[in-house]
């Protein structure tokens, strides 16, 4: 397992797909499941940019790290806050 920031973290598909789902009203039961687009495409990009971040972190500063890009904090930070990257 890979220490990031100090800490294990894993994505959490279950709440990735929660996130993303529109809810129906009752009355329509067609089994076809809608997504948000803007959601998929958010969280997607998101994704992205954490399995994608190519600079090396310095483990011992953590968070405080100035070598973490803008989009790599942004991205770790909304979807520790929606969730969907949690803690092991």
């Amino acid at each position: 397992m890979l220490k990031v920031l100090n800490e294990h973290y894993y994505l959490d598909i279950d709440a990735m797909e929660s996130y993303i789902n529109i809810e129906h009203p009752k009355e329509v039961v067609s089994g076809e499941t809608h997504i948000s687009v803007v959601k998929y495409e958010m969280v997607k990009t998101m994704v992205e940019i954490l399995m994608t971040e190519a600079e090396e972190v310095d483990e011992t500063l953590g968070s405080k790290s100035s070598e973490l890009s803008i989009p790599f904090k942004l991205a770790f930070n909304t979807l520790l806050n929606k969730k969907i990257l949690n803690k092991y």
